[in-house]
């Protein structure tokens, strides 16, 4: 750690120079600089760096070279873990670089390091082009693709990082370099999951793909009718075209115009599924779930970006999430995700969800570091509620879905989908062979271990 009054002149030093904002402990602007959307977290970083453009990244990645101070990088702030702050280091904030441009021609996106999932929705809409994104709109696009990228789309056009073109980064010695199939091969390799562990990525380049319409069913049952309605969905999606996706989830209903008012509040299972195509044909394949006893409806072609914002995890609450990745959904394990549903910890905002794969996902390249490729299903425990006195009962509860799900778990994870669980759990998300693959890539671009609040790769 560097002296206090060489720390001093340096912080002065890069106020000057930084065309953002640079806070620190004391500063106007600090707390509110350092809030992440998960209210579990509190932490207190030395500085803030608010940077506007690629040199203030390598200007504030040098600033913490200087001062031995470790990095954290935050996009759009949404790790569960809260990995885009850190205590008494540097984190460098890109929410000001939220350009997204649009190359209809090319059908190619880029997307500067701070953009969140709205930001790039919204910029592909009126071209009617789209690619995978996450489930949420204020999801940050860098670090939701470089670790996988899972959402409505994917079985129908890959992972995020199978669409993966080219980034752009400031490395760990404050440079400037690109990856892409041509460029740093090794590295590019390594950023199709292996999240920030290699540099700050100050812009990705995605592939496009043509999304003129796009149409959902959503489907509200009462519990005693959820079991039936599970199984259905299995059955559909099983043979379903790769356009259809969705899930089935428990949740306590929301004040949401599409749930009545006498259900707010009240258990439910939900039936969503999703189509990257018209109206008319999703009518058709909807029709098994919405024959059952339910309780409203909601069918119809409505906007990708509009249906990314449906379930958005709402700022200051407290979250913890899993998952695991099942080899099948056979009957004995629907019955054991319809028994934790039934003890959601409610009334909260807590959503049990059981999702796809298969399509585009399972036939896309395997050497990548996504190991979870394979699985058909994915179970996601994604706990959150206000009042501190639940925390232990919400934990426990998304522990127990991990634990149901064991007998038929692959024993892959998507990294994203998790907290702090560990190395093993990181390994998992890589692959065992992958890891020491991407241990002697960090060693060549981070061999300090700078960027560290991250699922982790420690140089080999």
């Amino acid at each position: 750690m560097a002296s206090l009054s060489k720390a001093g002149a340096a912080l002065t030093a890069l106020r000057e120079d930084l065309a953002g904002d640079v806070f620190a402990p004391g500063d106007f602007g600090y707390d509110d600089a350092r809030v992440v959307f998960n209210a579990m977290i509190d932490r207190r970083p030395a500085v803030i760096a608010q940077c506007v453009d690629e040199d203030d990244v390598a200007r504030a990645v040098r600033f913490a070279r200087d001062l031995d101070l470790n990095i954290a990088v935050r996009g759009g702030g949404h790790s569960v873990a809260g990995m885009a702050l850190n205590d008494n280091g540097l984190v460098i904030d890109l929410r000001h670089m939220r350009a997204v441009t649009v190359d209809p021609a090319a059908e190619a996106v880029r997307v500067a390091g701070g953009a969140t999932m709205s930001d790039l929705d919204r910029a592909c809409l009126p071209h009617g082009l789209a690619t995978t994104g996450g489930r949420a709109s204020t999801t940050g696009v860098g670090g939701f693709v470089l670790g996988g990228g899972t959402g409505w789309l994917d079985r129908w056009c890959g992972l995020a990082v199978d669409n993966l073109l080219g980034v752009e980064l400031v490395t760990a010695d404050g440079e400037r370099t690109q990856a892409s199939a041509d460029e740093n091969p090794e590295l590019f390799w390594g950023l199709h999951g292996g999240g920030g562990n290699f540099g700050v990525a100050t812009a990705l380049t995605l592939k496009l793909h043509e999304l003129p319409e796009f149409s959902i069913a959503l489907v509200l049952y009462r519990p005693e009718y959820a079991p039936e309605a599970v199984h259905t969905f299995r059955e559909l999606i099983t043979v379903a075209p790769d356009e259809a996706s969705g899930g089935v989830l428990y949740l306590t209903g929301p004040p949401e115009e599409f749930v009545p008012p006498h259900l707010v509040g009240k258990l439910l299972c939900a039936a969503l599924l999703t189509y990257a195509g018209p109206e008319e044909d999703l009518r058709k394949l909807a029709e098994p779930l919405v024959a059952l006893p339910h309780e409203s409806e909601i069918v119809g072609a409505m906007p990708y970006a509009d249906v990314q914002c449906m379930l958005d995890d709402p700022p200051g609450m407290r979250n913890y999430w899993s998952a695991e990745y099942l080899r099948g959904a056979p009957d004995a394990y629907l019955e054991m995700f319809c028994a934790r549903g039934e003890a959601l910890p409610a009334p909260t905002g807590t959503i049990h969800v059981l999702f796809p794969q298969g399509g585009a996902i399972a036939a896309g390249p395997h050497e990548y570091p996504v190991p979870y490729r394979d699985a058909p299903w994915a179970v996601h425990p994604f706990a959150i509620w206000e009042d501190p006195a639940d925390d232990e009962r919400c934990v426990q509860w998304v522990r127990d879905v991990r634990a149901d799900a064991q007998p038929w778990s692959t024993g892959a994870v998507y990294l994203n989908f998790i907290g702090d669980e560990g190395a093993e759990r990181v390994e998992a998300g890589l692959g065992a062979e992958n890891t020491r693959r991407l241990a002697d890539l960090k060693r060549r671009y981070d061999p300090d271990n700078v960027f560290r609040f991250n699922h982790n790769i420690r140089p080999a």
